[in-house]
């Protein structure tokens, strides 16, 4: 060979080497990128070979490793969808496991490669809890709408026959006075159910930058006549002054006074309510504590879905729509923040409404007591 063409020769051999390393150095950094992505999702996700030998198992899909309770149980029923799929055919199901805490699991297992290749099999699980709460919260929602709205009107309904065909004004006068109760009813019925509409559409609320001190004193006047009314002694504590939140303060007054009129709804008469604010590192918190009757530990985790009531003929007699703390939930949400809830029945709860404190704030604790 001539070194003209020996030279040509090592050239293009170095040409395709480089090549061949780029290409292996891409290839590198795709599979770190692709593994990286797969360690940081939620779903476990598991890789094996033609042979059913393990090749990739994400974090999330670690806890399935020797496992016990439930997840041995999910465990299980992957290993079953696994050999099937090795097999050549594609299944799924779904598990319902008891917990604590209760959940439910969507499990796969899909083959790899086509017919005449068998390379392995992709298996995910998938925690679908969230998603079946949302559906049965919905499928409840138009039950419970139907059903709420349902009844004002068969009772306006009555009342208007009873009322047409009665002459003595002693009795047509409680029968009106019948028929405004229950328009009022529906009418906040309605009015909540839009509050709560345009709460879950607004991609933003308004924010502007309020003191914390209004916006309580704003909701406890509202309640104040109700308070007084019922016998209940309503305390304000103010536990901070200077803070400021940014909010729609129409909103966040409305999820404020919710809490205080549940509160004296389920007090009885002489028992006090207290509503209290504090500090606690960059949010605000306001607390509602009744010493009512207090709330079954078996509904603390349905309180604040819509229409979900503890006590119904309570409720009802009280002119209650079911929809006050699942409006207070969203105002918290949609606002950066949250609600909770404590409670022992037949001794009081406290709600805790959590707001971010606004970074310009000159929020200081305060002692300042009130009683209305």
């Amino acid at each position: 060979m001539s070194p003209q063409r020996r030279d040509s020769a090592n050239a293009a051999l170095e040409q395709a080497l480089a090549r061949a390393v780029q290409e292996t150095e891409t290839a590198t950094v795709q599979h770190d990128r692709f593994r990286a992505v797969l360690d940081e999702l939620h779903e476990a996700v598991l890789v094996l070979d033609a042979d059913g030998v393990e090749v990739f198992r994400n974090p999330a899909a670690e806890r399935y490793r020797a496992a016990r309770h439930s997840d041995a149980v999910v465990a299980g029923a992957l290993d079953s969808l696994i050999s099937r799929a090795l097999a050549g055919e594609p299944c799924e199901r779904e598990l319902q496991l008891f917990g604590p805490p209760r959940a439910v699991v969507h499990l796969s297992a899909t083959p790899i490669g086509g017919a005449d290749q068998r390379l392995g099999v992709a298996a995910l699980v998938a925690d679908v809890s969230e998603v079946h709460r949302i559906e049965s919260v919905r499928r409840d929602f138009v039950a419970n709408v139907s059903h709420e709205l349902k009844t004002p009107i068969g009772a306006l309904e009555v009342l208007a026959e009873t009322l047409a065909e009665e002459d003595d004004p002693a009795v047509t006068r409680p029968l009106a006075e019948r028929i405004v109760k229950e328009a009022e009813r529906l009418a906040r019925i309605v009015d909540d159910l839009l509050d709560l509409s345009l709460i879950e559409t607004q991609e933003a609320p308004r924010r502007t930058p309020v003191p914390l001190e209004v916006l309580v004193d704003d909701a406890v006047e509202q309640l104040r006549p109700t308070a007084v009314a019922a016998g209940i002694n309503l305390q304000l504590h103010p536990g901070v002054t200077g803070a400021l939140v940014a909010c729609d303060d129409r909103q966040v007054v409305s999820a404020i006074a919710n809490l205080i009129d549940n509160a004296v709804k389920y007090s009885e008469p002489g028992n006090p309510v207290t509503v209290s604010t504090a500090l606690v590192g960059d949010v605000v918190e306001v607390a509602v504590r009744d010493a009512g009757i207090g709330i079954p530990s078996r509904d603390l985790e349905r309180i604040f879905e819509r229409f979900y009531r503890v006590d119904q003929a309570r409720s009802r007699s009280t002119g209650g729509t079911g929809l006050g703390l699942a409006i207070v939930r969203h105002v918290a949400r949609a606002h950066g923040g949250d609600i909770t809830v404590e409670s022992v029945e037949g001794q009081g709860s406290t709600f805790r409404l959590v707001l971010p404190l606004q970074p310009e704030s000159a929020a200081v604790p305060s002692d300042h007591q009130e009683t209305a």
